[in-house]
């Protein structure tokens, strides 16, 4: 993937996908009708999002790892996990 079209396809999908599965989410939980069933569904999305989240940026990252300094490649990095400790 080094061309940068590719990786914003590749990062454009895996939002997709991630949006796709809170539709599917939502729809579950709808037809559940049962607040412990919805409250599962919603703790495995709690899961997957900062999964999504990591590998997006990663793929960002990755993309523009031959364009910028590793100075700023690491406070990227640093700015995502910093994203993911504040949201636990």
């Amino acid at each position: 993937m080094a061309d940068e079209a590719g990786v914003v396809r590749s990062m454009a999908l895996l939002r997709m996908v991630a949006g796709s599965l809170e539709i599917i989410a939502a729809i579950l939980m709808i037809r559940s009708r049962r607040v412990g069933v919805a409250l599962r569904i919603n703790a495995a999305l709690g899961l997957v999002g900062p999964m999504i989240l990591t590998a997006v940026c990663l793929l960002g990252l990755a993309g523009l790892a031959g364009r910028i300094s590793l100075v700023k490649l690491g406070v990227v990095g640093i700015g995502v996990l910093l994203i993911l400790l504040g949201t636990r």
